[in-house]
């Protein structure tokens, strides 16, 4: 009895090892095309980034290896630069206000289409249509459409009984907040794929449990189903709102950084500062800044996942 526990024991430890060297494969298999990729195209263009961060040149001054070694003089530039503090507030107000959009609508559309019915196909279809829409066509069909006497203004006219004449793309009171609403109609369907798959993933047992005891549907809702969702919903809003906060393509297309600098966000900031002033070095450093500012961004968004995951865990034990 005693040796039939012992080989027992012993193909299990064996069963386990060859899972553990299997699953170290994978996950080696997986991730080797990113560390290449990460090597062979990143990594040089983050140290010639570092070196023009740390030698002063433009393409005005010839060789770009001759450049004079100034240390940490662009990079005091830089953090002391009052338009860099302000495109960052710009990104800020542009991507929370975005995100937020973005799952509001998004969630709510999840909840009217998680369950099965009829027809239901087509209306998924027509949900996810904007994400596959190129930005710079989103941009160009809206203003078409936001042009001061456009179908916007009209249609709003129509509806409200009197001339509507809002200066969408002109009044830069407003700029930012339309290329928001752009991006909200845009990415959208992001949040609503994340969120109807979370719906979708949930456990029924408890919310039957508690339908048996009496709960109504937003008793379920909101001390069941939402509980459950919240790493879901971190995970949408953290991985929209980096999204948005690299979002170039609609802004400089519609504004360049204008009217004045009110669209001026930091991918713009560092494309003026690269391409059109030509100071290389001093875009370089805005580079190393937001990348920085971006990993702390994203340490941060680990940490909280991991925290609701913990406590998602301890909810179950």
């Amino acid at each position: 009895m005693g040796s039939n526990n012992l080989a027992g024991t012993s193909v299990n430890s064996t069963r386990e090892m060859t899972r553990a060297r299997a699953i170290k494969r994978f996950k080696w298999i997986t991730i080797s095309p990113i560390v290449v990729i990460f090597l062979v195209v990143l990594m040089p263009a983050l140290i010639l980034q570092l070196y023009f961060s740390f030698f002063g040149w433009t393409v005005y001054l010839g060789s770009w290896w001759d450049a004079e070694f100034v240390g940490f003089e662009i990079f005091e530039e830089v953090l002391t630069d009052e338009r860099l503090g302000w495109a960052v507030i710009r990104s800020l107000y542009f991507s929370f206000g975005s995100t937020v959009g973005c799952f509001l609508v998004g969630f709510g559309l999840a909840l009217l289409m998680y369950r099965p019915f009829k027809g239901n196909a087509f209306y998924y279809i027509m949900f996810i249509i904007p994400m596959l829409t190129v930005p710079i066509v989103v941009a160009y069909t809206g203003e078409m459409l936001l042009y001061q006497n456009g179908p916007i203004n009209g249609i709003l006219s129509s509806l409200l009984g009197h001339d509507i004449k809002v200066s969408w793309l002109a009044d830069a009171d407003i700029a930012l907040t339309t290329v928001m609403i752009m991006e909200i109609w845009n990415w959208t369907p992001f949040s609503f794929i994340i969120m109807i798959a979370g719906l979708a993933s949930l456990p029924k047992e408890p919310q039957e449990a508690a339908q048996i005891l009496g709960a109504g549907k937003f008793r379920v809702f909101f001390e069941i189903q939402l509980p459950l969702l919240r790493p879901v919903i971190l995970l949408a809003l953290i991985l929209r709102f980096l999204e948005a906060m690299a979002e170039y393509p609609k802004i400089w297309s519609l504004f360049q950084g204008g009217p004045g600098s009110v669209t001026e966000t930091i991918p713009v900031l560092i494309y003026l500062t690269t391409w059109n002033y030509f100071e290389i070095s001093k875009g370089a450093a805005q580079s190393y800044v937001v990348m920085i500012l971006m990993i702390l961004i994203v340490l941060g968004a680990i940490w909280v996942l991991r925290r609701e995951k913990t406590n998602l865990d301890q909810m179950y034990k």
